[in-house]
């Protein structure tokens, strides 16, 4: 009988579906400060572990204090899950946090502030002649001459 190598995606899925709603209801471990999202949740194949991550908006400080506080109510959270999920054995969950999202931000950052060197570049250099060495003018041959 052939594995079904799409239920770890499932099922991961719907841990952060859990996740989220158990964070968005309000965690009651005062070291969870700062908004909380969960992005993404990578099972293992036996479904026996889940690398939940996460990115939180705020200060380094709140990062290192929410993730405290979410390592520590992880152990709580992993009964809740299996429970909710009906799963034989509940997931080991280890939070992990998620930097894409300010990696993201700071290469845009990064690519806007290039965008207008870019453009003074572009200002400067002369437009290009064509065979006639008119600027904008059409080659002949062109169809526009109808």
């Amino acid at each position: 009988m052939p594995r079904d190598t799409r239920r770890p995606d499932r099922v991961g899925e719907a841990v952060r579906e859990e996740i989220a709603a158990f964070l968005a209801g309000g965690v009651k471990d005062p070291r969870v400060v700062g908004l909380v999202t969960v992005t993404a949740v990578e099972m293992s194949r036996d479904l026996a572990q889940a690398n939940v991550f996460v990115s939180i908006y705020g200060s380094d400080a709140d990062r290192a204090t929410t993730m405290e506080g979410l390592e520590s109510v992880a152990t709580g959270l992993r009964g809740r899950v299996g429970r909710a999920l009906h799963l034989r054995i509940a997931p080991h969950i280890t939070f992990r946090q998620d930097e894409s999202i300010a990696r993201a931000s700071r290469i845009e950052t990064l690519l806007a502030s290039l965008k207008p060197q870019a453009d003074a570049g572009a200002a400067d250099e002369p437009r290009a002649a064509d065979a006639t060495g008119e600027p904008g003018a059409k080659p002949e041959g062109s169809e526009d001459a109808r």
